[in-house]
């Protein structure tokens, strides 16, 4: 993990500063009460909180403009709500409900939103990567400079799909953000146990490709590396991976125990590293808000969370009609 950076005050706006800490703050409370409605068997399937990385969309969203596209995998809530989502339609999808983004039938893992081009929430490991490519094929063959930033863990890196994506990435030089998100364990091997590369990002040497390691726990650092890795994709030199060293504070799932490291590890990076308390910290010293602001801004967040919940506790769920619906893409005649 790279060591802790304190950025300087005087170079950040007050109203940045803000939204950082109100974005990365709604996921952290959404991703708590997603647990305790899992927990009461409220949401189904399988669920994958997104607790300690939420510094790594917030700071990539920062940098994006509209016609942008993303997709992940299935550790996806904070995706949603960083582009924009609404948290009410995220939670009732989560709990299968009519008023979610998929009417109810995506769940969790298979979420999306046209309108904030949100491509999902992919189950199979790896397998968004090279959708990911395709989506920025599409860009590039239409001639805008639209980019697409493609998420995928650690261990979705070892994946031979992501290799041969590179190859065709960095050959036809496409507009994509390959973005590893190194939470350290992927569903539960360490990364020191599953490779024996020094690093994630180098892989793409091999193919030409750009990129660097960034502390994804400073939510500064993603967004000064997000600048330049779309600066390098909007001016057509092809694609750019981001390794963000980041760390998850839950289970792979909320079925997992997590016993593959201590409980103080994990407080030691909630104490030390937490990408919501540092930029807590920056408010406060550049005197740009005070305790009680944040409190204040604390109690909107669980206010929006807490009626995200009521809303999915009194969406219908879907009707059996639903289950003939988006099977076929709707296409017009060739000639229309």
């Amino acid at each position: 993990m790279p060591p802790k950076k304190t950025a300087k005050t005087s170079n950040l706006s007050k109203d940045e500063l803000l939204h950082f800490y109100r974005e990365m703050l709604l996921i952290r409370r959404f991703e708590e009460k997603a647990g305790q409605l899992y927990g009461m068997g409220q949401i189904g399937g399988f669920c994958h909180l997104y607790i300690g990385q939420e510094a790594v969309v917030v700071g990539l969203e920062a940098v994006t403009k509209e016609g942008d596209k993303r997709l992940t995998s299935y550790r996806d809530h904070g995706h949603m709500l960083a582009c924009g989502m609404d948290a009410k339609g995220v939670m009732a999808e989560l709990t299968g409900r009519e008023g979610g983004y998929s009417r109810g039938k995506g769940g969790s893992m298979h979420m999306f939103s046209k309108e904030r081009h949100f491509y999902g929430g992919h189950g199979i490991v790896g397998a968004q990567v090279p959708i990911g490519a395709g989506l920025a094929l599409s860009d590039k063959y239409r001639g805008n400079d639209n980019v697409t930033f493609t998420y995928f863990g650690d261990g979705a890196a070892n994946q031979g799909q992501v290799y041969e994506t590179y190859n065709m990435a960095q050959l036809w030089s496409l507009p994509v953000v390959f973005v590893i998100e190194n939470n350290q364990y992927a569903m539960g091997t360490s990364v020191q146990r599953s490779t024996k590369s020094p690093s994630l990002w180098e892989r793409g040497a091999a193919y030409g490709i750009a990129g660097e390691a960034v502390d994804g726990m400073d939510v500064l650092a993603v967004k000064a590396a997000g600048e330049k890795a779309v600066a390098h994709c909007r001016a057509g030199k092809g694609p750019y991976i981001l390794e963000m060293m980041t760390y998850r504070y839950r289970g792979h799932s909320m079925s997992d125990p997590a016993k593959y490291r201590t409980r103080d590890e994990v407080q030691k990076m909630r104490d030390e590293r937490d990408a919501i308390d540092h930029v807590r910290e920056l408010l406060l010293q550049g005197k740009h808000a005070s305790e009680d602001d944040l409190k204040a801004i604390d109690k909107d967040i669980k206010a929006v969370v807490n009626e995200a919940a009521e809303f999915a506790k009194e969406s219908p769920e879907p009707d059996l009609s639903e289950l003939y619906t988006d099977i076929y893409a709707d296409q017009a005649p060739q000639n229309a």
